[in-house]
């Protein structure tokens, strides 16, 4: 196709609350490097992380749940280490973690066979530092994302999918299902009993789902209201957030927690695993400062896993789930991407289970 020469976008201006998002039409198409494809994006995730970067929760300074500070932002958060890498942000930055597309131009180094591929790309890339072990760049935080027309990405790490799906349930994967795949791969979770914190949400249901795909009996805690949608992800149990873990479920009565959650109730986490369970994490929506009593770490021999970096493997496996039909998102509402802000107040408000995804004006091919 012949390429525009500017397209829309939302650019992020600065770390704040929702006016920090600037929807534009006049963009620069981006063009691929050597090694690297362009993109037209069909559809785009909303996730956390969006929310976590614009408003800068994931600086040091900021002790309060995303939800306190994700419509203003937080007036606390400190420029200098509010990104996942830790260092400052370039703005304007274009956001999303997830991008479902067809590629239209690629790099010198690339074969031009892969053109017109529909495909998604990883969101926690790795060709950008090297592949250095534990380091990677996350798409829309340390480069540009999806919520545009294009998006430029590495082509080692842009995956050509073959499946019946919608542009909108493909989008729906990168993020969520990539984060919950890598805990339960860190894990190492098997047919044992597993609980799941926040399972009404994109990475949460997507737990359930691949936790389900590996055998696991599946205990979910989510809201009362969304208790039947998460039954039919495949939960085997749900239990209300509010309820009192230890006397729900007993103490030492699961093998595996899997958290997006933390806040004033992770202690209770520790308490229902067993001796010698696991426990993993890659969110903390209710707040990131927690106390541990380091004797339940130690006297029940438990293990604790902290997941943002991403085996190669863990990314090509959903790729071969998707193709084989072994998991589906559920896309609650879809969104114009100039209506990113009723997206991220959605999202905020947990009016939906499953996700939530833009969709970019669409270009003619």
């Amino acid at each position: 196709m012949k390429l525009p020469d500017t397209m829309t976008a939302v650019l992020l201006t600065h770390h704040g609350g929702i006016e920090a998002l600037e929807y534009r039409t006049d963009v620069p198409v981006p063009r691929p490097g050597k090694e690297e494809l362009l993109i037209r994006v069909s559809a785009a995730g909303v996730n956390n992380t969006d929310i976590n970067t614009r408003i800068g929760w994931y600086s040091k300074k900021v002790t309060d749940s995303t939800n306190t500070g994700g419509a203003e932002g937080f007036e606390n958060a400190a420029d200098a280490d509010a990104t996942w890498s830790g260092i400052p942000m370039s703005f304007p930055r274009i956001q999303g973690a997830d991008v479902c597309g067809h590629v239209v131009a690629v790099g010198e180094k690339v074969s031009d066979t892969r053109l017109g591929e529909r495909v998604i790309v990883r969101n926690m890339l790795r060709s950008y530092v090297d592949y250095r072990p534990f380091e990677c760049w996350t798409l829309g935080s340390e480069c540009d994302g999806g919520f545009a027309q294009f998006c430029v990405a590495p082509a080692r790490e842009t995956h050509a999918v073959s499946c019946d799906w919608s542009n909108e349930e493909l989008a729906s994967i990168p993020c969520a299902y990539s984060t919950a795949e890598n805990m339960l791969h860190r894990a190492a979770v098997g047919a044992e009993r597993v609980l799941i914190t926040g399972a009404s949400g994109g990475v949460g249901s997507a737990a359930v789902q691949l936790a389900k795909r590996r055998g696991a009996q599946v205990i979910a805690v989510s809201s009362g209201a969304k208790a039947k949608a998460v039954l039919s992800f495949g939960a085997d149990q749900v239990i209300d957030r509010d309820a009192d873990l230890p006397t729900e479920l007993g103490e030492g009565s699961v093998d595996v927690v899997i958290d997006l959650v933390a806040g004033k109730a992770w202690p209770t986490y520790l308490q229902v695993l067993k001796r010698g369970g696991r426990y993993a994490t890659a969110g903390a929506i209710a707040g990131p400062i927690s106390e541990i009593d380091v004797r339940t770490l130690y006297l029940k021999d438990l293990t604790l896993f902290g997941c943002t970096f991403q085996e190669d493997a863990v990314f090509e496996n959903l790729v071969t789930y998707i193709e084989n039909g072994e998991i589906r998102p559920l896309v609650s509402r879809k969104y114009p991407l100039a209506n990113i802000a009723d997206a991220q107040e959605d999202f905020l408000a947990k009016t939906y289970p499953g996700k939530l995804v833009l969709v970019p004006p669409q270009v003619e091919a």
